[in-house]
């Protein structure tokens, strides 16, 4: 077990005003694996204040230096990679089949295209009579959730980094482990101090500290929806921007005519990954009613490659969930569905004796689901799926869009012709068509209780900046 006593604060690592510490348990085992400090407000002042100081020099510097650094950063990143690929999958289970591509190689990457992105900052639009520039939008708090914990936290710190931002980083207290190695690697980047700023701790105690700091210009949070509404009223008062990416329950339509093969498999995938864990996950599949019992037999015969395991064994495709809570919480869902009458066709509640000490759930697919369900209305954030039977795309449509959130979506179809129709008529900020995957030089971001603002990408970028009009006569 590794023990981490330091928060690091302009660009040193300093004890925490408080004694209180946090275990990281490693989810596939129950094991306590690392503890580290809790923060408390007084540790939040100290990181704010550090940020507000360095801001005036930062967002002086050059797009140039600016674009340095985070390729610099990302260099480190690299050359560290192991340590973060084990950091992430001992505190959130996540498979060695995936943590090098998807939770790690590929946030680096992502990191990397925000140096691109830095000259952005620097274009003026000219009208006759003003022109437009921007500016860095001061000290931004960023408040990153736990699965996809690498990503979602470059996601926000390219940008601010790019735009000439500093930052108060606060990662879930279930996966704080990559963030304190990247403030090792920020330290030994030589970033100026007080630039980035790395607290662990409960959201609970120090959420509205750093959300509701007079200093504070920018809040970006990635979480629950019931989360996302108290970081806004907490930033409320004093009118600071709040960019918010929460929950989603996203529909995916295979249209009549499809390849339902390919279809399926691509739906299947999308929700087993991460073991279900990921708030843009596909996991409405609405599918003609005709063809409801192929699309069952395409299904169950794919999920059985999805079979949990050791997240260290090379050929496991799917670990536990990131917490024994976060275990009862679906299988609280999956009573659900089978107690308002859908057909359970595989997975549910009972563990093979081998990972009944893990925060596991099996593969679980549930078909004849009505659209008032429990399970088609409320997040799972699970590997747990709802096929739901419609008689037409109308129909399908419809039932795609009666939902409070709007995060993503996708289609299948005969064609992308036919695709991209039926793609304009969603209420989703995102759409992928015909097998299309994430992609992070597309703005992300949601409608209606999905959030607010968008990341990666330029507009992502301009999340972290002001627009300024200078009128001449």
């Amino acid at each position: 077990m590794k023990n981490y006593t330091k928060l690091y604060i302009g660009g040193e690592w300093l004890a925490s005003t408080g004694s209180e510490t946090l275990d990281v348990v490693n989810p596939a085992n129950g094991e306590v694996i690392a503890k580290v400090p809790a923060a408390t407000t007084d540790d939040v002042d100290k990181a704010i204040t550090a940020a507000k100081k360095a801001f005036a020099d930062f967002s002086a510097t050059s797009s140039a230096q600016r674009a340095a650094l985070i390729h610099q950063i990302a260099d480190v990143m690299e050359a560290r990679k192991d340590e973060l690929i084990h950091g992430i999958i001992s505190s959130m289970g996540c498979p060695l089949a995936f943590a090098d591509d998807i939770q790690v190689q590929g946030a680096i990457d992502s990191f990397r295209s925000f140096a691109d992105l830095a000259c952005e900052v620097d274009k003026q639009e000219q009208h006759e009579s003003f022109v437009t520039v921007h500016e860095p939008i001061g000290v931004c708090v960023l408040i990153n959730p736990w699965n996809y914990p690498l990503s979602q936290l470059v996601g926000k710190l390219g940008p601010a980094l790019a735009a000439g931002c500093t930052v108060v980083i606060k990662p879930a207290e279930q996966t704080p482990l990559q963030d304190l190695i990247l403030a090792d690697i920020i330290n030994q980047c030589g970033v100026p101090a007080g630039v980035v700023n790395v607290l662990t701790g409960v959201g609970r105690d120090i959420g509205e500290a750093l959300c509701s700091h007079s200093d504070v210009d920018m809040v970006s949070f990635t979480g629950s929806t019931q989360a996302g509404i108290k970081v806004a009223q907490a930033a409320a008062p004093s009118v600071k921007r709040v960019c918010q990416e929460l929950g989603g329950k996203s529909p995916y339509i295979i249209a009549p005519g499809a390849d339902l093969n390919a279809a399926v498999k691509y739906g299947v995938e999308d929700i087993m990954i991460n073991s279900g864990q990921t708030c843009s996950a596909l996991t409405r599949m609405l599918v003609p009613r005709d063809v409801l019992a192929e699309v069952e037999h395409i299904a169950l015969n794919l999920v059985s490659a999805w079979a949990p395991g050791d997240p260290l064994h090379p050929d496991t495709l799917m670990g536990p969930l990131s917490s024994k809570l976060q275990q009862q919480r679906v299988h609280g869902y999956i009573d659900a569905g089978i107690n308002e009458g859908a057909t359970l066709l595989c997975g549910g509640k009972e563990l093979p004796e081998h990972l009944k000490n893990g925060a596991y759930v099996m593969p679980t697919i549930f078909s004849n689901v009505t659209p008032d369900m429990t399970i088609a209305r409320e997040e799972i954030f699970g590997p747990v799926l709802c096929i739901i039977p419609y008689a037409s795309l109308d129909e399908a449509i419809h039932i795609a869009n009666d939902t409070v959130y709007g995060l993503s979506s996708a289609v299948f179809a005969e064609d992308k012709d036919q695709a991209l129709d039926i793609a304009a008529q969603l209420k989703a900020g995102q759409c992928l068509i015909q097998g299309a995957y994430f992609n992070t030089d597309a703005p992300f971001g949601g409608y209606k209780q999905s959030g607010n603002g968008r990341e990666w990408g330029i507009e992502g970028l301009k999340e972290y900046t002001e627009t300024k009009a200078i009128i001449f006569q």
